[in-house]
């Protein structure tokens, strides 16, 4: 009787903002390791359907390290190192004696001082271990990954994420592993097809459920149907924020037809993106022209969408843009949250219902207008930790069920409560909210700073969702970023008469 097939696993997953002053280190990343990465199943992250689906397969999983961080700043050298180091003690011996595949759970859109593309290096680095050179390799990713054709060259399936907000991250690592376990069972072996495109869309052009993506996601789902070669498809726009040479949308396929038929099929749909390019675009009014205008006593909160202090994009979530404009118009029952340890720890031995001077926000960008001084009367303190209402939040793609927003504090200032964190926490599920004792339908005005992410948590409560202009380093013009490696001309920073695609 055959033994099942032994499958290696490793995770590293970051979304690295390259134009924000901070590092991101080690001591960032929410490691685990071994066996007790097998404790995810259930949690409802990309690993976890990894590890359901490996079940379901009767695959043994051999665990190595599980590494994953919130979207911030360039990764140090060294925390790429790291993890390498760590990961590379424990798939050796398993190479060594023998697996059947690899199986990873990445980003895609991870970069460091040393490299721009650290998932291909990853790749490359496990290619050339004795054990890793031809093994089976797939993995899901994120549709926010800049997907090199390195990357591509060195892996047999990889599958991303086909919804934003990420709805189907852990359904996506499900596809991933049946199409592993596929080809250990037909004993067919698949490889990439990759473009490339000269496009670079911010985050607000790249919901699926709007145009460009819609079309795209038809196009590339109807030749997957048409096409019994193809096994699967990705529409992957990319990560705006990360000057690479890799950065951009590209499309890609898994499959083990012939390259020329499979090529010309991703040049049909290079030319469907290029045709639309102009529908990534976004523009937005200003949060103060926006509140100037707000509809009274609707069904419902006006939710004010901030793209600029996004933090599933990285940014610090301490952007004072939304709330100076609340205090200043005298909004009344407003809520919004700012990522602030400082303020948390200035009103750790202050009384509950007691009022205190207190600065918050506008430290982590220098592009805020700083630091906001108010007046506040603290509602309440709590640990911070929270489980997600949702399992298919856009959350559990980045940390599973549980997050932890670390030391919180609850003030109000005039008519606007303010969640106060330690640890900047992606908005995207309300138990954010109801853990501090906080009902988000019953406000009338939501800041919320994200892009696209928040909309399974906020549109059922929404009366009606704007997105604001504010200061911040997530802007959706992508022609104000100091850029240096991004490959040029560049839909929208050059006129481009003949678009170049780039294909493996």
């Amino acid at each position: 009787m055959s033994q099942p097939p032994r499958i290696l696993f490793g995770g590293l997953f970051h979304e690295t903002h390259t134009f924000l002053e901070e590092t991101t280190t080690w001591a960032d990343f929410d490691v685990t390791f071994d066996d007790h990465i097998l404790g995810k199943l259930g949690d409802a992250s990309p690993t976890d359907g990894f590890l359901s689906a490996a079940a379901a397969a009767g695959l043994t999983v051999i665990p190595t390290v599980d590494a994953r961080a919130v979207p911030s700043g360039i990764v140090t050298d060294e925390a790429f190192e790291t993890f390498w180091q760590e990961f590379v003690e424990r798939a050796r011996p398993a190479l060594e004696q023998g697996v059947d595949g690899i199986f990873l759970v990445l980003h895609g859109a991870m970069a460091t001082p040393s490299l721009t593309d650290a998932e291909g290096e990853l790749l490359a680095r496990i290619r050339a271990l004795p054990g890793g050179e031809t093994v089976p390799l797939f993995g899901v990713f994120d549709l926010h990954a800049n997907l090199s054709a390195r990357t591509c060259r060195l892996a047999n399936g990889l599958v991303a994420y086909r919804e934003n907000p990420h709805t189907d991250a852990r359904a996506s690592a499900v596809r991933a592993t049946e199409l592993l376990a596929r080809a250990l069972r037909e004993n067919v072996i698949p490889r990439m097809a990759w473009v490339r495109l000269p496009i670079v869309w911010a985050p607000p052009g790249t919901g699926s459920a709007d145009e460009p993506m819609v079309s795209l996601r038809r196009f590339m789902t109807e030749l997957e149907d048409a096409r019994p070669a193809i096994w699967a498809t990705n529409v992957v726009p990319g990560f705006s924020f990360a000057d690479t040479p890799d950065t951009g949308l590209s499309l890609s396929l898994v499959h083990t037809g012939e390259d020329a038929v499979m090529n010309a099929d991703l040049r049909r749909g290079a030319e469907l993106a290029w045709s639309k390019r102009e529908l990534g675009e976004v523009s937005y009014a200003s949060v103060d022209d926006v509140l100037a205008s707000l509809p009274v006593g609707g069904p419902g909160p006006v939710v004010l969408v901030e793209p600029a202090d996004n933090i599933g994009g990285g940014a610090p979530g301490d952007g004072t843009g939304i709330l100076r404009a609340l205090v200043k118009r005298d909004v009344a029952n407003a809520l919004v949250a700012i990522n602030d340890p400082a303020a948390v720890a200035t009103l750790a031995q202050t009384t509950v219902g007691a009022a205190r001077k207190v600065s918050i926000g506008g430290k982590g960008s220098r592009l805020d207008e700083g630091p906001l001084e108010l007046t506040v009367t603290l509602l309440s303190r709590h640990h911070g930790r929270f489980k997600l209402e949702d399992p298919n939040s856009h959350l559990a793609s980045m940390s599973g069920l549980h997050f932890d927003m670390g030391p919180t504090a609850v003030v109000r200032a005039g008519g606007v409560t303010v969640l106060l964190t330690s640890r900047k926490t992606p908005p995207f599920d309300l138990g954010q909210w109801r853990s501090q004792g906080i009902e988000p339908k019953n406000f009338a005005v939501i800041g919320v700073k994200a892009a696209v992410a928040h909309r399974r948590a906020y549109d059922p409560i929404a009366a009606v969702s704007y997105l604001v202009d504010t200061a911040g380093p997530c802007s959706s013009n992508v022609r104000l970023f100091p850029w240096r490696h991004l490959q040029r001309p560049v839909h929208p920073l050059d006129a481009i008469a003949e678009p170049h695609f780039e294909f493996l």
